[in-house]
């Protein structure tokens, strides 16, 4: 077996462990027809079929796998407005007004969980929590105090501030008061069933390969079940349908999570963010026995870039050596796609489009995102447009020349990987050379294979081109998963797709 340190907790996020499982039927065909089909079973989906069914839409949800199970069910869970250090970066290049719109539309999105979460009687662990963006590096001052001042001019309750509840010293932060954190699992399962008990359609295991669009729209799904609807919203994360070109402008990334039990008196007392020693998240949610549990993020990487299983242990040794826990008991990853203007993209999916719409490019921050994505395109779909609109617009011109470094740069990257990748020549000569629990690519007859061996020493060849553009994908050894560098496509070993864009499964290798 392979050699390293057991790594910490249960690979099982928080969210995911405490609560059910889910079992709505797959789509049937069975000539459906809806006013709206959602694709996708995540926040930002069931909160835009929430929405539409509020206004009277026949919905229905379709999810490839299972509802909030997906980013929703492995999030950090912070419902803030206070996104880093985004409103300066927006007073720069969206000016002053850009920001605000931001601003009043983020901090609506929040107060819209609270009303249907009064509403419902959900029991989401819903509370409100001061949000931090800190630094303890004294050359990140002047930065802070120009993010606190537009923050504030934006609309937020924010003020720079050198004390927080963190238990060690800091150089300073932007507090941003009256914000929230919850269990984000357990308000969209109460959601989804307060849809269902209303008539909206939702649907598992069913994912959605094909998408025509017109009047009305049909989806066709990968068992080859087929849906009608008058409207259509992608909600897949990273869309699924590559028309509009937006995989150009979006970049994946992963972080690591840990989570052990807190004695309440060492609570820090916020949900706190820095860029610092790889990136710091800090939060805390209530647990039944009276203590809290500290959910520690950071370590942000590529997908497909290896070493995870130590990123893992040096976030578990930054939250022991800073926080008084005793038992680390929950470790998973979350995923995320940053938009390279910065904004997300929500509203009418390309510039040709009628009836269809997406949602995605949160950038680490869709749980307030989506609210804010269901409530804009029910909007949309009932035609109404938010004064805000325009600023999440998808087909809103490709970024001006400020902005133009940075999608030069993710296409480099993607560009790197899909030429370097096929050159590099470290990598095991023969599927013997991988060790039992391990993974690697390999060339067999030619072809490049992804391969693992369990620790039986039985093993396991799929192809090691990803379905979606064809770059080659890397192995995963804390979640033993094969990812793609380029676009943030996930693969189970067998080769099955756990996360898009990619829909189609990595095809069989012939490992002798």
């Amino acid at each position: 077996m392979a050699e390293h340190p057991p790594l910490p907790g249960d690979g099982e996020s928080y969210w995911m462990h405490t609560t059910p499982t889910t079992s709505y039927a797959p789509l049937a065909d069975d000539g459906a027809e809806v006013d709206v089909a959602v694709v996708g079973g995540g926040m930002a989906g069931l909160s835009t079929a929430w929405e539409l069914a509020l206004a009277g839409r026949s919905v229905a949800v379709l999810e490839a796998d299972r509802i909030a199970a997906g980013v929703s069910g492995h999030t950090t869970a912070k419902l803030s407005a206070q996104h880093g250090a985004v409103y300066a970066h927006l007073r720069r290049t969206r000016g002053a007004e850009g920001a605000r719109w931001y601003a009043t539309s983020q901090l609506e999105a929040v107060e819209r969980v609270f009303a249907t979460v009064a509403e419902l009687g959900i029991d989401c662990a819903l509370e409100r929590a001061p949000s931090f963006v800190y630094a303890r590096d004294q050359a990140a001052v002047p930065g802070l105090r120009e993010e606190a001042e537009a923050a504030q001019e934006a609309g937020l309750d924010a003020e720079f501030v050198t004390t927080t509840g963190l238990p060690f010293e800091i150089a300073g932060a932007v507090r941003a008061g009256n914000q929230a954190q919850f269990h984000p699992r357990a308000y969209l399962l109460a959601l989804a069933e307060e849809l269902s008990r209303r008539g909206a359609r939702v649907h598992e295991r069913t994912r959605v390969t094909g998408l025509t669009e017109g009047s009305p729209c049909r989806l066709t799904t990968e068992s080859g079940a087929t849906l009608t609807a008058r409207d259509v919203v992608v909600a897949t994360h990273h869309p699924v349908f590559d028309r509009a070109l937006l995989f150009a402008r979006l970049s994946p990334w992963r972080e690591l999570v840990v989570a052990a039990p807190l004695d309440a008196a060492a609570d820090p007392g916020g949900m706190y963010l820095t860029t610092e020693d790889h990136k710091r998240s800090v939060r805390t949610a209530p647990l039944p026995d009276g203590q809290r549990l500290l959910i520690v993020t950071g370590e942000e990487f590529t997908p497909g870039a290896g070493g995870i299983a130590e990123r893992f242990l040096r976030l578990e040794r930054w939250m022991w050596e800073h926080f008084p826990v005793t038992e680390t008991r929950y470790r998973w990853a979350a995923q995320d796609l940053d938009p390279s203007d910065t904004v997300a993209m929500a509203g009418l999916f390309h510039p040709g489009a009628r009836h269809t719409y997406v949602a995605t490019g949160f950038g680490g921050w869709g749980m307030s995102g989506g609210v804010l994505a269901g409530r804009l395109i029910s909007d949309l779909v009932q035609g109404r447009e938010p004064v805000w609109a325009p600023l999440y617009d998808p087909r809103r011109l490709w970024p001006a020349l400020r902005e133009a470094p940075n999608l030069l740069r993710q296409q480099a990257d993607v560009a790197q990987h899909f030429v370097g990748d096929r050159l590099r020549t470290r990598h095991p000569d023969q599927v013997g050379d991988i060790p039992p629990g391990e993974g690697a690519v390999v060339r067999i007859d030619g072809r490049r294979c992804a391969v693992y061996r369990d620790e039986d020493g039985t093993t396991h060849a799929v192809s090691a081109r990803c379905t979606h553009l064809g770059c080659l994908v890397a192995f995963n050894d804390a979640e033993r998963t094969w990812e793609c560098p380029c676009h943030g496509s996930r693969f189970a070993i067998d080769g099955s797709v756990l996360q898009g864009p990619a829909v189609r499964p990595l095809e069989p290798c012939d490992p002798q």
